[in-house]
């Protein structure tokens, strides 16, 4: 009983804080623009080619980045730079970005005085209003005494990436969405394999939270070598987020209804929402290939999330023998808040499911 009141006060927490967020006008909705025209024709045109490029050349490395560093402080046993480096996404992608988001922005948090062929790293990816490094350094800081690295992937569109017309983490498109994921994928896996074959990393993870952790599952699923896939509190699709959890109150539903009709197409709200599944079933990680590793594969969701329903991340572990998942109790608010120490870790055991990399 007590159990259950407890799990229904998360709820409710994860309810209070989405209707203060998403129903108040303190900010805009998601997607005040509209769909994104040309644009998000471009990128469901590049999503439907996605899958046949990576099954064909799945074993293909990334293309290489080679960032440029500066050192923000080090003590005896640790050192954090930021790096930054022109993003490896295609032209015809890298032209739809804007051009704020075309330099991709990185820190690095990394233990000193160890070999990197015995030492791991784990980029971490943002979650939806994630805009610095801070909460990310915070996550994986910890993890320096385990001789475990830490990289932080600032997003396209957020933080110092952002459109100049954006406020906050609102995206202004339906097309943005996709693009935002997209370069994140590219962008990571660019990363991954400069830590392997530049830095000689032993070995090598991806993680995020909500948002971020979609992007791990995909880097995770793409990525030609083994690595530890950690998704936290995040769902199979963005269908989840926009059309089944809190964000849909958050979404500029009229406004997307209003841009079909001036193209003279009538849709009723419904109508405008079954579209919208239909945009974002792109984003459907359960049609990503199943990793090198799935047994590295651990996602922890939460008990009473409010964003996230438990058959979302079910689904993704059916799509994905061999992964594992774990539950904490809470919400999807209070377990980003509460829970640290389990992604943590899932961090550490995800790792150690990957064998060390030959020297």
């Amino acid at each position: 009983m007590v159990s259950a009141r407890l799990g229904m006060l998360h709820y409710v927490i994860d309810h209070v804080y989405g209707a203060f967020m998403h129903r108040t006008r303190i900010t805009p909705p998601f997607f005040s623009r509209g769909w994104g025209g040309p644009k998000l024709e471009l990128l469901e045109r590049m999503a439907k080619q996605l899958f046949p490029m990576y099954v064909e050349g799945h074993n293909w490395p990334p293309p290489l980045v080679r960032p440029v560093w500066r050192t923000v402080w080090e003590t005896k046993t640790a050192r954090l730079r930021e790096g930054v480096f022109q993003t490896p996404c295609d032209d015809e992608l890298t032209a739809a970005l804007p051009p704020e988001s075309r330099t991709a922005r990185v820190a690095w948090l990394v233990p000193k005085n160890v070999p990197p062929q015995k030492m791991s790293c784990v980029v971490h990816l943002a979650g939806t209003g994630d805009h610095t490094y801070d909460r990310r350094l915070r996550l994986g800081g910890p993890l320096v005494k385990q001789n475990i690295a830490t990289m932080v992937l600032e997003s396209p569109l957020y933080g110092r990436r952002r459109p100049f017309l954006q406020r906050g983490a609102r995206l202004l498109c339906v097309s943005d969405l996709l693009l935002l994921g997209r370069a994140t994928i590219d962008e990571s896996r660019s990363l991954l394999h400069w830590l392997d074959t530049e830095e000689g990393f032993g070995k090598m993870g991806v993680c995020g939270l909500s948002m971020g952790g979609v992007h791990a599952s995909m880097v995770g699923s793409l990525h030609p070598t083994p690595v530890a896939t950690l998704p936290f509190l995040s769902p199979h699709s963005a269908v989840v987020a926009f059309c089944e959890g809190i964000l849909k109150y958050g979404t500029a539903w009229e406004a997307l209804r209003e841009e079909l009709a001036a193209q003279k197409i009538t849709m009723t709200l419904d109508e405008v929402r079954d579209r919208m599944r239909t945009v974002l079933s792109l984003t459907d990680v359960t049609r990503f290939p199943v990793p090198k590793n799935p047994d590295a594969v651990i996602f922890v969701a939460a008990t009473d999330d409010g964003y996230i329903p438990k058959h979302s991340v079910l689904e993704l572990q059916k799509a994905w023998p061999g992964s594992e998942v774990r539950w904490v109790t809470g919400g999807h608010v209070s377990s980003f808040i509460l829970h640290n120490d389990e992604f943590r870790r899932a961090i550490v055991d995800g790792l150690d499911r990957v064998e060390w990399k030959e020297s």
